[in-house]
């Protein structure tokens, strides 16, 4: 079964049932018995036995402790820590007010999130969690659904960070480049400046980047987003109430009448401060040789300086909660426990769909589903100037299936490089920009991506309607891309992709803005 287009089914099946049923965890558990019982042959011991060495692989591998995967729930468990005491300190009220003031329209609040996505380009985990603490108290005082807010911190992390050579992406993204040119005796250009080069070829972060701000400037709501936003316009409610949402507190915490802005901006400021700090030493340490800042982050250890810099976070925002408790008398010391405990449960429901999703991707990798893929595109016979749109819709099926655009990465770049090398070697950087973006792509639109389940848990949004009310915005951007890839194959110049994408997104502002209008005017 492994490496045929059986290994398809898992996560199909999946997904299917995520869009029909709604219930993530149980078609996540169907899709990870389904390829249990595949790889296993249908033998129903063996099945349970790869099962288990399965979610043991979440936290033990090769005998020791899998430090990446601990240490990212260690982090949100902090986070959530840190989002209740920052809640009872009174500061997210406080800070909501005082944004009240200064931002004073829904489109400003929306704006103040993609911006910040934009700015926060050091890691997609970090991007991800970050700005949805800082942005929630503005787009909640301005009626802004979580499923908007969602979609604006998932589509400026992965984008931003895939263009960015000073970032945990960039020293990943550049690492495998410089492997690939080395195999290829490509030496007019570093892998530096390859992807550089390539930075503008990666039409599907432009298009994403700059639906993020029509999105947000013309109030285009599309599908289930227009629901989301109706009901928070309307109603108030900023989420289904019916429905679970990682990272969200409950409303009656109690909450400190002396609270200030500052009780929210020092525990960010420290949080940041911290994560930036631990993975400036974290790649220094680890770097042989003269340290620059690309070598920095390419030796970065991610997961180890967000908890490194959660834990100085949560020191930050004891001291201020003390303070609170003890000496303004703000609130009762008595609200340490129920911070602790509302911490924990905010933060249970992303952690139960990371480790289904971490379950589930390593046994598609075990059915090597990407390797499938990918020797579809090796072994087919195409007309070159297809190549860079055909390569960005088999990365981002890839990613889509398998929930990481890493995976995707790694496999797919040296095949790019492979095919551009046996037949026209210029091609080499159009049809690895094409993968990386693909790859961002399938990304986006998976429900069992990391970084996605991750935007929700930021923005305190059910996580399947961040799913469905994201895909309409991410497809309109790919086919704009797409469109894009096929002028810049046929061309070969950069120029006519990217402006053929400019010229496509002008259009579709003005398309959707008219419908937003005659859509606002009926209802």
């Amino acid at each position: 079964m492994e490496n045929t287009i059986y290994s398809l089914l898992p996560p199909l099946l999946a997904i299917v049932m995520v869009v029909l049923t709604r219930r993530v965890l149980l078609s996540l558990g169907i899709g990870i018995l389904t390829a249990a019982l595949l790889l296993a042959q249908f033998n129903m011991g063996e099945t349970l036995s790869i099962l288990a060495d399965s979610v043991k692989g979440v936290f033990v591998d090769e005998g020791a402790l899998n430090t990446w995967n601990v240490y990212i729930i260690l982090f949100l468990l902090l986070l959530g820590f840190i989002t209740a005491f920052i809640s009872i300190s009174g500061g997210s009220r406080a800070f909501g007010e005082w944004a009240m003031k200064r931002v004073k329209t829904r489109a400003g609040a929306q704006l103040v999130g993609a911006v910040l996505g934009v700015i926060i380009f050091i890691d997609d985990y970090f991007n991800a969690l970050a700005v949805g603490q800082i942005s929630r108290p503005i787009t909640d005082r301005q009626n802004v659904s979580r499923a908007k807010l969602a979609y604006l911190i998932d589509s400026t992390s992965a984008p931003v960070c895939v263009v960015s050579p000073i970032s945990s992406w960039g020293a990943y993204i550049i690492a495998l480049i410089g492997t690939i040119l080395a195999a290829h005796n490509i030496t007019e250009y570093s892998a530096f400046s390859a992807f550089v080069q390539m930075v503008p070829m990666n039409l599907y972060v432009w298009a994403a980047l700059a639906m993020v701000f029509i999105v947000s400037i013309k109030n285009i709501n599309l599908g289930a987003m227009r629901l989301h936003e109706e009901r928070a316009i309307n109603e108030g409610l900023l989420l289904d109430p019916n429905k679970p949402a990682p990272g969200e507190l409950k409303d009656d915490l109690p909450t400190s009448t002396t609270g200030t802005v500052g009780d929210l901006v020092w525990p960010i400021i420290a949080l940041v401060a911290g994560t930036v700090g631990a993975m400036l030493w974290t790649g220094y340490t680890a770097t042989e040789g003269a340290a620059t800042i690309l070598t920095i982050f390419e030796n970065t250890d991610v997961t180890k300086s967000l908890l490194i810099g959660g834990l100085f976070g949560l020191a930050v925002t004891l001291v201020l909660f003390f303070r609170q408790a003890f000496a303004l008398k703000g609130v009762k010391g008595d609200s340490f426990l129920t911070g602790v405990v509302e911490g924990i449960k905010s933060m249970l429901p992303a952690v139960y769909i990371l480790l289904f999703a971490w379950v589930i991707v390593d046994l598609i990798g075990r059915l090597e589903t990407g390797t499938f893929l990918a020797g579809v595109v090796e072994n087919s016979n195409l007309n070159l100037s297809f190549l860079p749109v055909i390569l960005f819709l088999i990365a981002g099926v890839m990613a889509f299936s398998t929930g990481t655009s890493w995976g995707s990465f790694g496999i797919l770049l040296p095949i790019a490089g492979e095919i551009a090398a046996a037949t026209d070697i210029t091609m080499i950087l159009p049809a690895m920009a094409a993968v990386l973006a693909g790859a961002v792509f399938g990304d986006h639109c998976s429900p069992i991506s990391d970084t996605t389940i991750l935007s929700s848990t930021g923005a305190g949004c059910n996580h399947i309607d961040h799913v469905m009310t994201q895909l309409p915005y991410a497809l309109i951007s790919a086919g704009i891309a797409a469109v894009g890839y096929l002028v810049l194959g046929f061309t070969g110049s950069t120029l006519a992709g990217l402006g053929t994408v400019i010229a496509l997104l002008a259009v579709t502002a003005y398309v959707l803005s008219g419908k937003s209008q005659k859509t606002s005017v009926t209802s």
